[in-house]
């Protein structure tokens, strides 16, 4: 009986899911009981994964920018605090 090439998993539905996958690739590569084929597999799946989530982080990081005097500047955490709140400071106090 020939071997039929294994099937791609899909790509993740969101980001959520791409997490949720790498926590239980990694639960199963720490539990040592694959073959070394297996991890391998796992461990490919995982870079894949791993991929698709630093790009779907870098899309919001782009996406977290203001407008700013007509230019595009990162977002700043911050830097919309009331006059007299320093650094440290909570704007509640």
């Amino acid at each position: 009986m020939p071997k039929t090439a294994p099937r791609e998993p899909a790509p993740p539905a969101d980001f959520e899911s791409a997490m949720g996958e790498l926590e239980q690739i990694v639960e199963t590569m720490e539990a040592g009981d694959l073959t070394l084929e297996e991890s391998l597999g796992r461990y490919r799946r995982g870079a894949e994964l791993l991929r698709f989530c630093q790009a779907q982080l870098q899309s919001v990081q782009d996406q977290v920018k203001v407008l700013e005097d007509g230019l595009l500047r990162d977002f700043q955490p911050g830097a919309g605090r009331t006059a007299g709140a320093g650094a440290g400071e909570d704007i509640g106090d």
